[in-house]
């Protein structure tokens, strides 16, 4: 829809009116990037789908509308979120900022969701959150009728909203139920905010919602903070703890972490491994007990230092900003979803890595589940695309940013760069450390012309472990039972490593030269792919197999990149400030960041504000936190400066 011509006039929806809310309310002197236009658009009227990175401020592009409309006697903003887990703290934060905001949902006794639903009769509240099943219910729409008579209905923001299309890597079908919310209250405009859709879920979540006359922004997808690793899968946990341990320790102990894993067994291995070895880690997956997982949950919020071992049943949602590095120790499904859980990152825009390790197992798994799922043909292709797209990134030997960026449909071009785009960012593992590559074209034939005689001579397809003992031409009982070592294949290959082997094979596999037979024990079959290679008409590199001479190239970096160096004495302010704040969140039941971010509290320890109006002028300080710690916190740097 159009702007709203009623709310055009109407000075408390003005630029400066908005950006006035910005600097009262929030603390921020600056909007950053198109947020100014998308609250300006929203503010007025207009429907808008808005495609924001992780930490890129998607929270603000609906809050600060929500907040102008409703003092403009335009309405309360519903914000549809599909984690009932954190409204609580998303509506704590807001209660912070002093906004009116509440949630619905099943949490709720029947008595409190009763004096919620009475508050937003009463135009009480400024911000609702609830999750998308309960707002499909014709409970909650006849609520929303009631309401909406009152004039008193006057925003819908739909977050996360890539989880309407069947394209995106987190599909919920009680997402398409929402599009009753355009049919039954057309004149009430809609956001939708999503960090991660390429263009195929971007016209999905449209087509779906119903946004064809809304404004698209469209962020960069460009993560400048984060460090992209990917390494080749040896010893996984062994690979891990290294990490950890000589990147993400440091003499205060360990950054928060997420590492990924794809099943629940192995995510329960991985956190007691870490735990033996020292680190604090819990595991999350769909299987735990719910009261546990949500302890776990809250424990990794509120707390410093907490590595999450997961599934991807974790993650969408959580503001935590000050997550160092999030770990794969399996391949994700596709780019969308590496995007998505990576970007959980760094979210504060300080330096952050994601690292992930991948290895033949992975492109076999995943090509599997996909053959296997009972969607039909078109959908299987649409997905074996995906993850095509994301083996090309793990297999690349140029600039991993720039690939990334491109699946996205944007060219790389950080601000301040100039006009062209760039082909390397400087920051990557490939940028950094540039791999040494070699023709891997021979290898390539010889792998593809055993796989063709082995079934030429047995009648059968074999697997992996059995293809290589055949080119590095070791007698083991299988080789010997079917008489593979009488072919002429037997042994052609015992110049090139295991490593080097496998390598090969990977990408023989990630690129369909080389199909995997699932239903017949994951055996190998040529493909049409197959006979590029064969006649010698496609050529293969590939990277050398690294070692851990290499991952020894990356260190800690000290100090904390992106904010002021701190002296002795700022350090100790900062230390007494952070203690503060755990008393504050632990009080009010809520994370420590939201009380204050860590950039906040560096910036009040390297300033050291002596008065009220020096504490104002610190980004991330609006008036309600000013009155509510305002004195609290000049009290906590005075008596470190005695000291």
């Amino acid at each position: 829809m159009g702007a709203d011509v009623s709310a055009a006039s109407r000075p408390e929806l003005s630029p400066q009116a908005l950006h006035a809310l910005l600097r009262e309310v929030f603390g921020y002197n600056q909007f950053r990037g198109p947020q100014a236009d998308i609250i300006g658009h929203v503010s007025q009227g207009g429907d808008a789908l808005v495609l924001m990175p992780t930490g890129g401020g998607k929270s603000l592009c609906y809050q600060i509308p929500a907040i102008a409309r409703q003092r403009a006697g335009l309405g309360v903003a519903v914000v549809v979120s599909p984690l009932i887990a954190l409204m609580h703290d998303q509506v704590g934060a807001l209660l912070e900022l002093g906004v009116s905001a509440a949630l619905l949902n099943s949490t709720l006794s029947g008595e409190q969701a009763h004096a919620v639903e009475q508050r937003l009769l009463s135009g009480d509240i400024t911000l609702l959150y609830a999750a998308p099943e309960r707002v499909t219910t014709p409970r909650f729409l006849a609520l929303l009728d009631q309401v909406h008579e009152r004039g008193l209905l006057g925003l819908f923001a739909i977050d996360e909203a890539h989880c309407v299309s069947q394209w995106g890597h987190d599909f919920r079908p009680e997402y398409r139920g929402l599009t009753v919310l355009h049919e039954r209250f057309a004149g009430v405009p809609r956001v939708a905010l999503t960090a991660t859709a390429d263009d195929l879920t971007r016209a999905d979540i449209v087509e779906r919602l119903q946004l064809e006359d809304a404004r698209q922004f469209v962020s960069s997808f460009d993560r400048p903070n984060i460090r992209y690793t990917i390494v080749e899968k040896k010893e996984p946990l062994a690979q891990l703890l290294r990490l950890i341990q000589r990147e993400h320790t440091g003499p205060e102990g360990s950054d928060s972490g997420i590492v990924y894993c794809q099943s629940r067994k192995r995510v329960e291995e991985v956190a007691q491994a870490l735990v033996q070895h020292g680190l604090l880690a819990l595991p999350y997956h769909a299987g735990m007990d719910a009261a546990i997982r949500q302890r776990h949950q809250d424990r990794f919020l509120r707390e410093e230092g907490i590595v999450m071992v997961a599934t991807i049943a974790f993650g969408m949602g959580i503001d935590k900003p000050d997550v160092r590095f999030v770990a794969h120790l399996d391949m994700p499904k596709n780019i969308e979803g590496y995007y998505q859980e990576t970007g959980r990152a760094g979210r504060d825009g300080l330096p952050a890595q994601a690292w992930m390790c991948y290895g033949l197992q992975d492109v076999v798994n995943q090509r599997r589940m996909i053959d296997e799922s009972p969607a039909g043909e078109d959908h299987k292709q649409v997905m074996r695309g995906k993850l095509d797209a994301l083996l090309a990134l793990a297999e690349a030997t140029d600039c991993r940013r720039v690939r990334l960026l491109a699946y996205f449909g944007e060219p790389y071009a950080p601000e301040g760069a100039g006009t062209p785009p760039l082909m390397r960012c400087g920051h990557c593992d490939n940028c950094l450390s540039p791999p040494d590559t070699w023709d891997a074209s021979e290898a390539a034939r010889m792998l593809l012309s055993t796989v063709y005689r082995v079934q030429q001579h047995s009648g059968m397809q074999f697997g992996v472990a059995h293809t290589m003992d055949i080119v590095r031409g070791k007698r083991t009982e299988k080789v010997l039972q079917h008489s593979h070592q009488d072919l002429s294949c037997f042994g052609v290959g015992q110049r090139y490593s295991e490593a080097q082997l496998r390598s090969v094979l990977r990408q023989l596999v990630a690129t369909e030269a080389l199909g995997v037979d699932a239903q017949a024990f994951n055996t190998l079959y040529l493909t049409d792919a197959s006979r590029a290679i064969l006649k010698g008409t496609h050529s293969v590199t590939l990277r050398h197999s690294h070692d851990r001479a290499s991952e020894r190239k990356a260190r800690r970096i000290e100090g904390t990149p992106g904010l002021p160096t701190l002296d002795a004495n700022a350090q100790e302010r900062l230390q007494a400030l952070k203690a503060w704040r755990g008393e504050v969140a632990r009080t009010h039941n809520l994370p420590a960041y939201v009380i204050f971010h860590d950039a906040t509290l560096h910036a009040i320890a390297h300033l050291a504000p002596s008065s009220l109006e020096a504490l104002q002028d610190i980004s991330g300080i609006g008036q309600k936190k000013l009155q509510a710690y305002g004195q609290e916190v000049l009290r906590v740097v005075a008596a470190r400066a005695i000291a």
